[in-house]
């Protein structure tokens, strides 16, 4: 038979267990809605994986919105849309326009390279290599374009792999001469908009990122890594590429100089749902998760993912042991 102290104790134990409990939502799992922003590029893998963490977390419901890298930080910074994630095609376009007055880190995940895709109704299908390509796109009657360099990492890249072309053939004015033969209307706001002008026959050529290639079944010649932006050890050299863009206001432009392709992620400070945000983030960086899901289709990711040493310190504690500092 319990004292009446044993009682009393019994009872302030589990008024403590309650109020810890009632305490501790974080403990609970994520639900709500979670807003990614993505670059079009990652559309099909981040379907994937909003499939994934949906079935592994049944109360939140992923909303994406995809589309050139520059726009869709504009769309935070300048026009003030909410996001929780926002993830670029390229990693500096977060540093120039989300750091540090809208993210505090950014995290760098993913690499890729540029291609030349083409379909069967191509002109010349049957001739292009990797060695004649400038030569195709210079011929009268070829359709080609590529994104919109103000507004999508892939058009500046596409215009350095001209301007990289024309160091390594060491053929001064080659860049000049191939862009004289793609007029304004085949540049399009994002490198996605491309593909269906390739598979409808009213395009011939585009230049897209390999992984956006696989995924959506495409035909591609690869180049050079000289000019393909792929390789690290190559920095020196597609730095010989620069590309001015538009810049935050009217009338202001940026440089952009060329340097291996790097993919950057980051959670928004202002993050309505930064619990399910976390959870999406540690999904993403697993190798058995999200990066599985980009390896398999075609971009490969880092393992692990990268940060500098002033990101990790302020990096949420659940993902810092999923993140290198490099």
């Amino acid at each position: 038979m319990h004292s009446v102290s044993q009682q009393y104790t019994l009872v302030v134990c589990l008024c403590l267990v309650v109020v810890l409990c009632m305490a501790c939502p974080a403990s609970a799992e994520p639900s709500g809605k979670l807003v990614i922003f993505h670059a079009g590029s990652l559309s099909v893998p981040f379907d994937a994986m909003e499939k994934a963490f949906e079935a592994k977390y049944p109360g939140v419901d992923v909303q994406r919105e995809s589309g050139g890298s520059t726009k869709m930080a504009r769309l935070i910074s300048e026009v003030g849309k909410p996001a929780d994630i926002m993830a670029s095609a390229d990693y500096v376009v977060i540093n120039k326009n989300l750091m540090p007055k809208f993210a505090s880190w950014n995290v760098r995940f993913a690499s890729n390279q540029m291609v030349l895709c083409f379909t069967d109704k191509s002109k010349f299908a049957n001739e292009i290599t990797s060695d004649n390509w400038t030569d195709i796109l210079q011929k009268d009657g070829v359709v080609w374009g590529h994104s919109d360099p103000n507004l999508d990492p892939c058009g500046y890249r596409s215009i350095m792999v001209l301007q990289l072309a024309e160091k390594f053939y060491k053929k001064p004015g080659l860049a000049d001469a191939l862009l004289a033969n793609r007029p304004e209307k085949n540049v399009r706001p994002k490198s996605v908009e491309l593909i269906s002008l390739l598979q409808s026959g009213h395009m011939d050529y585009a230049w897209e990122y390999l992984s956006v290639a696989v995924q959506h079944g495409l035909k591609y010649i690869t180049i050079d890594n000289h000019m393909n932006l792929s390789d690290l050890a190559l920095t020196d050299f597609y730095s010989q590429a620069r590309v001015q863009v538009t810049g935050k206001k009217p009338g202001t432009f940026i440089e952009r100089v060329g340097k291996s392709i790097t993919y950057g992620i980051t959670m928004l400070d202002t993050a309505k749902n930064p619990e399910a945000a976390e959870a999406f983030l540690a999904y993403m960086f697993d190798p058995e998760g999200g990066l599985k899901i980009l390896k398999d289709m075609g971009q490969p990711p880092f393992e692990p993912v990268l940060t500098d040493e002033a990101g990790m310190t302020k990096l949420p504690v659940s993902l810092k042991s999923l993140v290198e500092v490099n």
